[in-house]
């Protein structure tokens, strides 16, 4: 059996649209934080991709150059 999934509960989800739209200073930097957090931890995957990958290329010029 399959069930939907969410990925905010409701209470993070409303705060979040409602603190953008907002022009209290205080909520609206509270959304933005939220989302560079959520871009952060998006980016710590592909830093490790491009790292192994960048490792993988110099052990493979130095093999080549033996």
């Amino acid at each position: 059996m399959v069930t939907a999934a969410f990925a905010q509960c409701p209470m993070c989800k409303a705060s979040l649209t409602s603190g953008r739209k907002s022009k209290n200073k205080f909520e609206r930097n509270v959304g933005d934080g939220i989302n560079s957090g959520i871009l952060f931890l998006m980016s710590v995957p592909y830093v490790l991709v491009a790292g192994a990958g960048f490792a993988f290329y110099k052990t493979a010029l130095k093999k080549k150059a033996k």
